[in-house]
């Protein structure tokens, strides 16, 4: 099984995302499948530019020659992606959106009517496949994940992908901290592996899993009290 994940975090290799990104690859590669990551910071990707020759005068090729051309391939080519990005203003990163918005060559332009809804078509050599999401917040409460959840699903839907879940953490940013002054966070760790291995063997995450990994380790006003005292008169 091919895997592509796509971490849009602009941190790349630290911080919380990649963090979380490691323990989910770990479990994948544990139930056999071969994953590849790469870094939406990392590449040269210009804006799409609305001009649809992707859909008419080069059929299924962008007209900008930049690094989007192997990214499309690789997502055209893999069983499951994995998009990754931390919540900073209400969705996913700039870097991510873009290339998610240059993906347009690997439909057609035409309409077809799917579950009685207008979409596009996928060009012949994409496969369908799955999608999962990761994705972290500094903030405490769930529902600060809601609109990058629902603009994933509907991602999904435009891709013809199945939407397989979402491994999300709130307050991500101090799980490390608070672990090195005695908090039970292995368990979330053992989660997201579980998740990655769950994803790649059965299809699917059980909601019990990733129920682990989103659980609360230390109350909310604990947390607002150090926020407060790192930021306080800045």
């Amino acid at each position: 099984m091919k895997v592509l994940v796509i971490n849009g975090s602009p941190r790349k290799h630290r911080g919380a995302t990649h963090g979380v990104v490691s323990l989910f690859v770990e479990g994948m590669k544990e139930a056999g499948a071969k994953v590849e990551i790469i870094s939406s910071r990392d590449l040269e990707i210009g804006d799409c530019r609305g001009c649809f020759n992707c859909w008419g005068a080069t059929p299924g090729k962008c007209i900008q020659d930049d690094d989007m051309t192997k990214v499309l391939d690789k997502i055209a080519s893999s069983d499951i992606v994995v998009l990754a990005t931390p919540v900073y203003v209400d969705g996913m990163t700039g870097s991510l959106k873009t290339l998610l918005d240059r993906s347009i060559p690997l439909l057609h332009g035409e309409f077809e009517i799917r579950d009685d809804h207008c979409r596009h078509a996928l060009r012949s050599h994409v496969k369908k496949g799955k999608l999962a999401l990761i994705s972290v917040s500094g903030f405490t409460e769930m529902d600060n994940f809601d609109p990058l959840v629902i603009h994933v699903k509907a991602l999904c839907k435009n891709m013809s992908r199945e939407y397989v879940g979402a491994v999300l953490r709130p307050y991500a940013w101090i799980i490390e901290e608070a672990e090195k002054h005695g908090a039970q966070v292995s368990d979330i760790y053992d989660a997201v592996k579980q998740a990655g291995r769950q994803l790649v063997a059965d299809g699917k995450m059980k909601s019990k899993t990733l129920d682990i990994v989103a659980r609360d380790f230390m109350p909310r006003e604990r947390i607002v009290e150090i926020m407060q005292g790192a930021f306080k008169g800045k």
